[in-house]
């Protein structure tokens, strides 16, 4: 059956693998009758900067070492259901419980936004959210065997208060079909991976041509979403097989600092601005994600960079057709890509990875390809998370430019450099 995939509004789709922290962020959206006092837009934007960094956050210096793993519970105060996941893991789920429940972080931890809050104090919304984790957890266990089947996604759907009762307009509507997000093999009558993965390696102006690109540089603006990210000037940098860095920084914001993320090919970290926690090394599924959006920077990888590929069935994304490939990654991570049936390019990426209360997904679209050196590249692209959505415009990418190994190691050293 043919699923109908609805773009947003301001989606504009990017750069192959490029991705960073949160510049635009999600609005807090409610749809049940307990939500009646809720301060208006303009008075929640500012907590919005807060969920990508994840709440209860020390700011301690242990998120910036480069050594083990830095647990969620070394991190942040107050630790009790998510013990025992890295801090980049630990962020996403907070990510899952904001898109599950459409909150924000003011909604669960009083004064979230100014210098006022304490994300440790146990608020009356944060202990219920505890208690939902553990039953979350204990379903999964005591009836699936430990599978995650049930996530807070499950029964939320962007409301504070599941649903009880079935509406009759649904129930004899037009029914609303939704994709399954991992499926484990191809169904018969489908074009092969390697028949539209080949077709989209054409399409960018051939393999033997990709092959030869060993890194690349583009500069550009951020255009952001919802009135935050906008007007700041992009730096990205990609060096094969698996180095890349973004940097955003606003010039015109004295005092504010650059968004950064970076990876190097093993280490990973991200650093965004008017955040609690600021800088953290990768550790968990974004450490996976980052590997993965270096990789397909240079798409000559993609079969490579993803295991065990099938074709999905066919799908539609702004009206236009779309073959459907998934492949898996490391860790449990696996992504799924969709290509214009028409021109053979690649449309968007969703890469899944893994937390305690459910997937993490990412999307990244991609649009505006332009030739470069013989080579088409995208140089319009959204990159979309569970804590903000921002979206990109490039205006020169060069190929195969020198680029100091330096520019992919951490954040703060990189913003003083030119």
């Amino acid at each position: 059956m043919r699923m109908i995939i609805g773009a947003s509004a301001i989606a504009v789709v990017c750069l192959v693998g490029v991705t960073w922290g949160a510049t635009g962020s999600r609005i807090s959206r409610h749809s049940s009758m307990a939500s009646v006092n809720q301060p208006d837009q303009a008075k929640r934007r500012p907590a919005l900067w807060l969920v990508a960094s994840g709440p209860f956050a020390l700011g301690s210096d242990q998120a910036t070492s480069s050594g083990p793993p830095l647990l969620a519970e070394q991190a942040f105060k107050n630790i009790q259901a998510l013990k025992g996941i890295s801090v980049d893991d630990f962020m996403g789920t907070m990510g899952i419980m904001s898109g599950s429940l459409g909150f924000d972080c003011s909604e669960c931890h009083d004064s979230a936004g100014t210098d006022k809050v304490d994300w440790a104090a146990d608020t009356p919304r944060k202990v219920t959210a505890r208690r939902m984790v553990n039953m979350v957890t204990a379903i999964n266990r005591d009836h699936f065997t430990g599978r995650q089947v049930v996530t807070c996604w499950t029964c939320h759907r962007g409301r504070d208060r599941p649903v009880v009762t079935p509406a009759l307009d649904v129930v004899y509507g037009t029914p609303i079909l939704e994709r399954d997000d991992l499926v484990p093999a191809s169904p018969p009558g489908l074009p092969s991976p390697d028949q539209i993965i080949n077709k989209y390696l054409q399409a960018l102006g051939g393999a033997q041509r990709l092959a030869g690109i060993t890194s690349f540089a583009g500069k550009g603006t951020s255009v952001g979403f919802g009135g935050f990210g906008g007007g700041g000037a992009v730096q990205i940098y990609s060096k094969a097989p698996d180095q890349r860095t973004a940097i955003i920084e606003f010039k015109d914001a004295p005092g504010r600092d650059a968004s950064i993320r970076s990876y190097d090919g093993k280490t990973g970290w991200i650093k965004t601005p008017l955040t609690v926690l600021g800088e953290y090394q990768l550790n968990g599924s974004e450490l996976d994600g980052a590997r993965l959006d270096a990789q397909l920077s240079f798409p000559a990888q993609l079969k490579q960079a993803l295991t065990n590929l099938r074709t999905l069935d066919p799908a539609t994304i702004d009206d236009r057709e779309v073959d459907v490939v998934q492949g898996n990654g490391p860790r449990r991570l696996f992504a799924t890509l969709y290509f214009d049936r028409q021109t053979g390019l690649l449309l968007r990426m969703v890469r899944y990875g893994n937390s305690p209360i459910g997937r993490l997904p990412t999307q990244i679209d991609y649009s505006d390809y332009r030739d470069v050196g013989g080579i088409k590249m995208p140089f319009r692209f959204t990159f979309a998370w569970l804590d903000g959505r921002d979206a990109f415009q490039l205006n020169d990418v060069q190929l195969n430019v020198p680029i100091d190994a330096a520019k992919f190691g951490r954040p703060t050293s990189l913003e003083s450099r030119p």
